[in-house]
């Protein structure tokens, strides 16, 4: 198992960093066990030492639920988060305080293939509003579906309910950065049983999905008929997406090995 980052910027997600997790049982002497919300707070802190600077933190509800290891981390950086929490995650509130449930907001999720669907959203606000706000988003506010419906904890100043409905909607580009480095680029593949081995390896994945995000973000920039010979190739595809950049790529490699 692994802990992963990723970056979404200008339509394309980009690896980050990532960690494996080891444990108790697998540990050696002289190893420290760390839950994943430790390490994930330690690789937020090197990655803004290494200089990242970061508008949003999104985090599924295994970190939004962990107050004390990964989303003080965000409190003390001063960062922005909005992170999944549980239909039962607990707040404080004075006695004799009640919970409001707002009016529904209806907005356009955008997806990354630019197709839209209609969502709802709702503010949470348990006895008064705070810095820290909840939210709960869906597909029907009649029905409120189990597995189309979600609880949201947000810190970011003056956010509007439809940019929390599609500010976490880009968890899913997160999502499908981690699906094509298991389908298309073999995360899963190595054959190699030591902690060691296994990193390398995924570096070497992490490598190649880099490789394939900065591509396309140079290929974006291009007319389509532009003065690389590459492009002239009979299968070239100059729809944009991570999956038609990765095949062009492909091209390219078996163009050079046959000159």
């Amino acid at each position: 198992m692994a802990v992963t980052a990723y970056a979404v910027f200008c339509g394309m997600t980009f690896p980050l960093t990532f960690e494996i997790y080891k444990p108790r049982e697998r540990l050696k002497d002289g190893d420290k066990y760390l839950t994943k919300p430790e390490i994930a707070g330690k690789m937020i802190r090197e990655l803004q030492k290494l200089g990242f600077k970061f508008n949003l933190v999104l985090a599924d509800s295994l970190y939004g639920e962990s107050s004390k290891n990964f989303r003080q981390v965000l409190d003390e950086l001063d960062l922005n988060y909005l992170v999944a929490i549980r239909s039962n995650h607990r707040a404080w509130m004075p006695p004799n305080n009640g919970i409001q449930y707002l009016k529904w907001h209806k907005f356009k999720r955008v997806f990354s293939d630019l197709n839209r669907e209609n969502r709802y959203v709702r503010e949470i606000i348990c006895s008064k509003r705070k810095e820290i706000r909840y939210w709960q988003i869906t597909t029907d506010p009649e029905e409120l579906p189990s597995n189309t419906t979600w609880y949201v904890m947000s810190k970011y100043p003056d956010i509007t309910p439809r940019e929390v409905g599609n500010f976490y909607g880009l968890r899913t580009w997160v999502e499908y950065g981690l699906k094509q480095s298991k389908n298309e680029l073999g995360w899963a593949d190595f054959r190699v049983t030591s902690y060691p081995q296994i990193e390398k390896w995924w570096e070497i994945v992490c490598s190649a999905y880099l490789l394939v995000s900065l591509h396309s973000e140079q290929l974006l920039k291009l007319p389509p008929q532009s003065n690389s010979k590459f492009s002239s190739h009979p299968w070239w595809n100059d729809k944009s997406g991570w999956n038609n950049i990765l095949n062009n790529i492909k091209f390219n490699s078996s163009t050079l090995r046959i000159i």
